[in-house]
């Protein structure tokens, strides 16, 4: 079946929509292909979220379009992106505040875990059009347009859309995630790290109720492992301790495997004590779990505050500080660089962030 697109006129019917003028001065035929040559621009999936409903918005001549998502690996932590005309016709993408989705809270999970598109008429002459966005094979989100063209115009392209989506995401992930564990890799730090630091409000507000700190996890003697059982039994290891941490540590914290036995965790907490006893709990659990031909494996950690002033590579060397004293002390241990600082075993002074990322 082919996709209609609204033509470049406004419906006599429909009210009045005007977006970016250079959008709307393209032919139908070119105002798509335009919007998923804008989609498919982008390397990060936030900034996919935005360019997505924007797109469609412009292409659509929208009032409003609403992005879904469950996120994280247990699917619980949910996601809205608004897209919303404001005055002059312009556009206003940001993530959606509760108050802007509490009408369609339950529409659009509905359609999620229903699997099937629908729509309704207003009184004001717009359609509402939703439609369930899949990733992996399974409903993973929903996307719903308010717009003033007709309802199959708008249904069709939104129903292509959401599949260009979908299939885009699972090639970003592919890239921005470790083959063996499914951790994000090292070259995704600075954008989780940014990301993270503009949700507890440290990179616009200054003091925020939530604090970021960084944590490099190392498995200890893990040569040994491999050198005496393979590369095999290895690998057991890794994943395990991959599963262990998102159980531990679920979204919104950010977890990486930087290769080999090193692992890195940007986690929430209101405190130094509170994210020292979160990651204590989880060396307590590696440390006690039997794997069946390698008997127990435990692991050093090292962890740091990170500061509006500090960047990524600043702050994986002050926790790699922390993370070299507790290995240098007996392994299996968590340490704190700013504890460490408090006590006299470290010196605090000024150091330059050597660690390459990429």
């Amino acid at each position: 079946m082919s996709i209609r697109l609204p033509s470049t006129a406004a419906s006599e019917e429909a009210p009045s929509m005007s977006a970016d003028p250079a959008v709307h001065e393209l032919r139908p035929e070119e105002r798509f292909v335009d919007s998923v040559a804008q989609l498919t621009l982008h390397r990060d999936i936030d900034a996919l979220d935005h360019s997505l409903t924007l797109s469609l918005a412009e292409l659509l001549r929208a009032r409003h379009v609403l992005l879904y998502k469950c996120m994280g690996d247990d699917g619980v932590m949910e996601s809205w992106v608004s897209c919303r005309q404001m005055e002059a016709g312009h556009y206003a993408v940001r993530p959606a505040l509760p108050v802007e989705t509490a009408a369609w809270q339950t529409r659009l999970r509905a359609c999620q875990d229903g699997q099937r598109p629908g729509h309704s008429a207003g009184a004001d002459g717009y359609h509402y059009v939703w439609t369930p966005i899949h990733k992996d094979g399974l409903v993973a989100g929903a996307l719903m347009v308010e717009g003033g063209e007709p309802f199959d115009a708008i249904s069709k392209v939104l129903d292509g859309f959401s599949r260009i989506y979908s299939n885009y995401v699972s090639l970003i992930r592919e890239a921005e995630r470790d083959k063996l564990t499914g951790l994000f890799n090292r070259s995704t730090l600075d954008r989780q790290l940014q990301r993270l630091l503009e949700r507890v409000g440290l990179t616009h507000q200054g003091v925020a109720p939530e604090r970021l700190w960084l944590a490099i996890l190392d498995i200890d003697h893990f040569k040994r492992v491999n050198d005496t059982y393979g590369h095999l039994y290895g690998d057991e290891v890794i994943l395990w301790l991959a599963q262990q941490l998102r159980s531990s540590f679920p979204a919104p914290n950010a977890l990486f495997r930087f290769g080999g036995e090193e692992f890195v965790a940007l986690l929430l907490g209101p405190d130094e004590a509170g994210v020292e006893t979160m990651l204590e709990r989880f060396r307590a659990r590696m440390a006690a779990h039997v794997f069946s031909q390698i008997g127990t494996v435990t692991v050093s950690i090292g962890f740091v505050e990170v500061s509006t002033a500090g960047f990524s590579t600043q702050a994986l060397d002050l926790a790699d500080k922390a993370l070299y004293y507790a290995k240098k002390h007996g392994r299996n241990q968590v340490r704190s660089y700013q504890g460490l600082i408090h006590a006299g075993a470290l010196d605090g002074g000024v150091m330059s962030g050597s660690v390459d990322l990429f």
